[in-house]
């Protein structure tokens, strides 16, 4: 696989996906512009030796047709104060107009495309509309991580139609780190996960059996664990289809050995809200008008024991309601244990970089994923749809 320093830029015509897909408030206004700073290396890097850089991502979940609401347009206006060069904003991804912006722009220029979600043979990966994109164009720089997971035509369809293909910095960095805690983790190997799904997390379960030495589970995840056992869970979620798999997990744990936790206690409520009344459950059943929202005081304190020993770490998902004060001490605990060790530690996924942010231990993290969907689906494939495109050209 290139690598974008590996390219000769100057005076050629770059695509570089990147990831931009910021949060806006109603007003448009960008609330958190860690994306776009993001790929700032591999964008500086282009225009400083002479690239013409056409930029472009997707924003949101535009229903496939033009809405002002998801333009891009406040993301070329924040980008245009963090960079010394002008940016030109494209009111359209492909056409004549666009065509034409791309012909006019000079070297060390940036040029931003409208939302690539405005049309539908993005995501259907549709190679005419990937040809549509990579007219004129050199080369294609590929600095999305957070999209890697995804066969859409910016992500594998344009690499078919260009000269070179070539990850970016960010894309590189992330494949560093991750690729770690796959081939050569130090042990011991401690694997976090959390979050509201089993369905979502199976294979990377599956894959890091063989790899960690210890798995810690929090999160509503845990309650399909439990409900497959016979243990009563109140009204906590429980994925009804995954509870033989669970199952299955528990066994294939078991028979190798390893340390598969689950919560010793649980934070319950009768509702998802901030003046919802607390209680702390030690034991099963949990009252049938109670659901599970946070790991409880014991659990909390042995998971920082075992994380205290390990070497590496890897955290993907929350541990409770993250999003409300009173069931988000278990996420924050976690951060601030993973951020005391001196292990290598990887975290991926909104609500785990969201819990670092707010403790304030960010800087203390070895490697903070830009992809949280992205990086499970690495660690469990060893690969990306938009990796693949990139080695394949």
């Amino acid at each position: 696989m290139l690598y974008v320093k590996d390219l000769d830029v100057q005076g050629k015509k770059i695509f570089l996906r990147v990831d931009f897909n910021v949060p806006l408030d109603k007003e448009q206004n960008i609330k958190d512009d860690t994306r776009i700073k993001a790929t700032l290396p591999t964008l500086n890097h282009l225009l400083e030796h002479g690239a013409k850089v056409i930029v472009a991502s997707h924003l949101g979940r535009p229903k496939e047709e033009f809405n002002p609401e998801f333009s891009t347009r406040p993301v070329a206006e924040r980008l245009a104060k963090l960079i010394p060069q002008k940016v030109l904003h494209a009111p359209d991804v492909v056409g004549h107009e666009v065509e034409s912006k791309k012909t006019q722009l000079k070297e060390s220029q940036v040029l931003l495309l409208e939302n690539l979600r405005f049309y539908p043979g993005e995501k259907g990966n549709n190679l005419s509309f990937a040809q549509q994109l990579a007219h004129d164009i050199d080369y294609y720089v590929n600095d999305a991580f957070g999209v890697c997971h995804r066969s859409h035509a910016s992500i594998v369809g344009i690499p078919q139609y260009v000269q070179k293909s070539a990850a970016g910095f960010l894309v590189a960095k992330e494949v560093e780190y991750l690729s770690k805690a796959i081939l050569s983790p130090k042990k011991p190997y401690v694997f976090i996960l959390g979050g509201a799904k089993v369905s979502d997390k199976i294979p990377v379960i599956e894959r890091l059996l063989h790899k960690t030495d210890n798995i810690l589970i929090g999160g509503a995840i845990a309650y399909t664990f439990f409900s497959a056992q016979g243990f009563g869970v109140g009204r906590s979620l429980v994925e009804e289809d995954q509870k033989d798999l669970a199952l299955s997990l528990l066994d294939k744990a078991k028979s190798k050995g390893m340390n598969f936790l689950l919560p010793q206690d649980h934070i319950a409520a009768a509702a998802i809200d901030p003046g919802a009344k607390k209680h702390i459950i030690q034991e099963f059943p949990i009252p049938k008008d109670l659901m599970a929202l946070d790991i409880g005081p014991q659990t909390i304190e042995k998971y920082k024991d075992i994380i205290k020993t390990a070497k590496t770490i890897f955290w993907n998902g929350p541990m409770g309601v993250f999003e409300i004060d009173q069931f988000g001490k278990g996420t924050e605990e976690m951060a601030k244990a993973v951020a005391n060790t001196e292990a290598i530690s990887i975290i991926g996924g909104g609500d785990s970089v969201a819990a670092v942010l707010k403790v304030g231990v960010s800087e203390k993290i070895s490697h903070i994923s830009t992809g949280g969907g992205a990086s499970l689906e690495y660690i469990a494939k060893e690969t990306l749809p938009g990796l693949e495109a990139l080695t394949e050209k």
